[in-house]
């Protein structure tokens, strides 16, 4: 083997070692409230701060919603949370889900969680709102919530184990 190949490989074999310490990914349990059907759930961050990623909870039947979370912090700008309205029109927002609108006092409410806008392949939106035990270390420090089905009203309780 020549040096220039060793020396190429040596470059992304670092490179992909540095990309997978910048995400993290996790796993958790729930069940559907008042039926305890499980519900599985898995996610992985996208950013290095580890505030968004993507997010799946698959039922028991097999049903499957994918999505994104996104933990809000003072940082948090308007454009990272407008997707976690897709789906919901109007009515739906708000429901008993308080300050279920961006303004200050949704991100007065909600500083520290994470929030998620997950789809099935019917176009059925589920929203989750989680509390996280280390809000430094996001959803890798692990945490509980719930969420919400846009068509049942269902709501679903989940918990993530903590990470390393």
């Amino acid at each position: 083997m020549n040096k220039s190949w060793l020396i190429a490989l040596a470059a992304v074999v670092l490179v992909a070692i540095a990309l997978a310490a910048c995400e993290t990914a996790g796993t958790g349990s729930g069940n559907v409230r008042g039926t305890q059907k499980p519900v599985a759930f898995t996610w992985q961050s996208q950013s290095a701060d580890n505030d968004t990623g993507d997010i799946t909870a698959t039922f028991g039947s097999g049903r499957v919603f994918k999505g994104s979370y996104v933990q809000i912090t003072g940082d948090t700008r308007f454009e990272r949370v407008e997707p976690l309205w897709v789906g919901w029109d109007k009515s739906d927002r708000r429901g008993d889900w308080r300050y279920w609108e961006p303004s200050p006092a949704f991100y007065k409410q909600y500083n520290g969680r994470v929030l998620a806008n997950l789809h099935a392949d019917d176009g059925e939106a589920m929203r989750c709102r989680f509390t996280l035990n280390s809000p430094s270390r996001g959803m890798a420090g692990g945490g509980a919530g719930r969420c919400q089905l846009s068509e049942s009203s269902q709501e679903i309780n989940a918990e993530f184990r903590r990470q390393g």
